[in-house]
């Protein structure tokens, strides 16, 4: 073991081993030499050599000098030949200097960008250009582009150069049009490069500490010991860590085995930590597949409270079973429906998280084949999705939680068709405004974009890029419900009733005089079903609910409403419709009794004659009759109770 020593208190220390040899060796030669004598040693410094150096004699120092004079004049002949060599080292330098800056100009000129003419481009067609070439033009070409009025050719336009470029883009990054058109208008030229590189390369490996079984630094000390090259994900996460590199799987090591952590993307975190469940609440995740994110909300509630995991694909929700389990998640129910259709199933929920399905455009190092798979018509068909999602989402909320009220929306796609403008249809068809995420990095979601105008707030919103964030493309909204009551849109004009939302209700036809003058129609319906006589004799039953077929049948039948209009009125009870008290009607001339009318088995020629003649006269009555009145004349409930009551005395008179 060698000395320890104190770091804070330095020790002078003796000469070396090689310094004490060297004084050593000259102590003890000077013990032989004597001082006196013509013949005085001399020693050299460099003693370590082994020369010895004897007095030198006059003769020889006369030489010493000769040779010292003719070295110094050959110096001087040197130093003169020198400066006429400076010299005309200088005229060559100029010369070259010129030459230089010539052929600099002419470099100047052959690197200045120049649009491939119709013969190179016809070449293009036969013969492809190599990639590190169409590179180099991409360069170039964008260069152009950012300082275009400096740098521009002369009689070429904007659109040629974009037009190369998106040819080019296409060629070296294997995109197809709609797409890369798409990218040009979301990202300036300067940073739609940068994107397009990140999409090429993967994005690191990120791991979720499950805090329901260990803690972050344990988990960490774990893996190093079993070769993973790890670090904190950064300051915005508490339970995230990126690997760099691993001898084992990662996926497969004891400690995931056991449940300790999750394989996730960084990108995933961000809605869970946006929605920011409380313990003990009512949360639903509506697209929950494969469990990444209803995990990460049962470890921040602590196995408390009710999380409600859907899927509408069956088979992707075995990977949500298998997660919970393996995670030691408790308090989460699993159920497979079709999101539209969720709040028909339940809601009250405190909060909901919507990862609603996407085209995809932020995963590209993931998909490569969303480069060349997605169209137009698939953008749309995904934004028409997420809007009957949204408003799903937002009917299951309870916007009356003492606690919650809140929904996230997040999607996996940087089209602005799936992400600002579903958020923009949401806050015009529902009782929700847009509130801070409390995510303090990423980039603020669009309130303009080519000729649509979003809501100002939505710049609230937070977009997350792989070559800004180094995570996969992102966008999470968090929307705030005010009122659980759903506008609708104004009724147009006269529509103010409606009986499909009336399950009992009474309507009443009044039918017009020609002097003005109206007597009420006894027609009432209820929710007991009543039995009316029709023309051919036999009853017919009249079902509460179809108040509109009834409508049109007593203005057809406008000569048996006002018989049965200038019948004399009976009591209260018989006013009320029921089935207790059989009716009388008369069909066809003949008076018949309730239901035990029956129809004759033979009809003769002159009663086929009289029902003909009868539905002539009644189709004219009608034409004659005057309509009924509007909807916003229509008798109320309080009045047609103050006409039965009043019937109901001239009964009794």
């Amino acid at each position: 073991m060698g000395r320890k020593l104190d770091p804070t208190n330095k020790v002078k220390r003796g000469p070396g081993r090689k310094s004490r040899k060297q004084k050593g060796a000259e102590t003890e030669l000077a013990k032989f030499i004597t001082d006196d004598g013509d013949y005085q040693l001399f020693i050299k410094t460099h003693i370590n050599c082994g020369n010895i150096y004897y007095k030198l004699l006059p003769i020889e120092r006369a030489a010493k000098k000769a040779k010292k004079l003719k070295e110094t004049m050959a110096l001087e002949s040197d130093d003169d030949d020198e400066k006429e060599d400076d010299d005309e080292d200088e005229k060559k330098s100029e010369a070259d200097m010129d030459e230089e800056d010539t052929v600099q100009a002419n470099m100047d000129e052959m690197d200045k960008f120049r649009l491939p003419g119709a013969e190179e481009s016809e070449r293009e067609g036969i013969m492809s250009l190599d990639l590190k070439t169409i590179h180099q033009r991409i360069k170039d070409n964008i260069d152009v582009l950012c300082n275009f009025s400096t740098k521009r050719e002369e009689g070429k336009e904007r659109a040629e150069y974009i037009s190369l470029l998106k040819k080019d883009l296409c060629t070296y990054y294997s995109y197809n049009h709609f797409l890369i058109e798409k990218l040009m208008d979301l990202f300036p030229l300067s940073e739609l490069v940068d994107f397009l590189e990140a999409n090429e390369i993967q994005r690191p490996v990120t791991i979720r500490t499950n805090t329901l079984k260990t803690r972050r630094r344990d988990l960490a000390q774990a893996l190093i010991n079993r070769g993973v090259n790890l670090d904190p994900l950064g300051k915005w996460s508490k339970v995230g860590l990126v690997i760099y590199d691993s001898s084992v799987p990662v996926g497969a090591t004891p400690e995931y085995l056991s449940g300790q952590y999750m394989l996730q993307g960084a990108s995933s975190f961000l809605p869970v930590m946006a929605l920011s469940p409380q313990e003990g609440e009512l949360v639903l995740d509506m697209s929950s597949a494969p469990g990444g994110k209803t995990t990460y909300i049962a470890q921040l509630m602590r196995n408390t409270g009710l999380i409600v995991a859907n899927d509408a694909n069956a088979d992707r929700l075995k990977s949500v079973v298998g997660n919970v389990h393996r995670l030691g998640v408790t308090n989460t129910v699993i159920c497979n429906y079709d999101g539209r259709q969720f709040p028909k199933v339940m809601g009250g929920f405190d909060r909901v998280l919507l990862d609603a399905p996407c085209s995809g455009t932020g995963v590209i190092a993931k998909d490569p084949a969303v480069k060349t798979s997605k169209d137009e018509a698939d953008i749309q068909r995904s934004a028409h999705l997420q809007k009957e999602l949204i408003l799903s989402a937002i009917d299951s909320v309870n916007a009356e939680s003492p606690t919650g009220g809140y929904l996230i929306y997040c999607t996996c796609s940087i089209m602005v068709e799936e992400n600002e403008w579903v958020v923009d249809y949401a806050l015009k068809k529902r009782n929700v405004k847009l509130v801070p995420t409390g995510l303090d990095f990423g980039k603020e979601g669009f309130t303009r974009f080519k000729e649509r105008r979003f809501h100002p707030t939505l710049r609230m919103s937070r977009r997350f890029y792989p070559h800004s964030h180094n995570m996969d493309g992102f966008f999470v909204a968090k929307l705030k419900k005010f009122s659980n009551v759903i506008p609708t849109a104004p009724a147009a004009k006269g529509n103010t009733f409606s009986y499909e939302h009336m399950p009992t209700f009474i309507m009443i036809v009044i039918l017009f005089k020609n002097n003005s003058s109206y007597a009420p129609e006894a027609t009432a319906v209820t929710d007991s079903p009543e039995e009316k006589p029709s023309k051919s004799g036999k009853t017919k039953t009249i079902v509460p609910g179809k108040a509109g077929g009834l409508k049109r049948k007593a203005q057809a039948n406008g000569t048996e409403a006002k018989k049965t209009a200038n019948a004399k009125p009976k009591g209260k009870k018989d006013l009320s419709a029921g089935p207790k008290k059989a009716k009388v009607a008369k069909v066809d001339g003949e008076t018949v009794k309730g239901t035990e009318a029956k129809k004759p088995a033979v009809k003769t020629a002159d009663e086929t004659k009289v029902s003909k003649e009868g539905s002539r006269f009644e189709k004219k009555q009608g034409k004659k009759r005057k309509t009924p009145m509007k909807a916003k004349d229509r008798m109320g409930k309080n009045k047609f109770r103050k006409l039965k009551h009043l019937l109901g005395k001239q009964g009794g008179e």
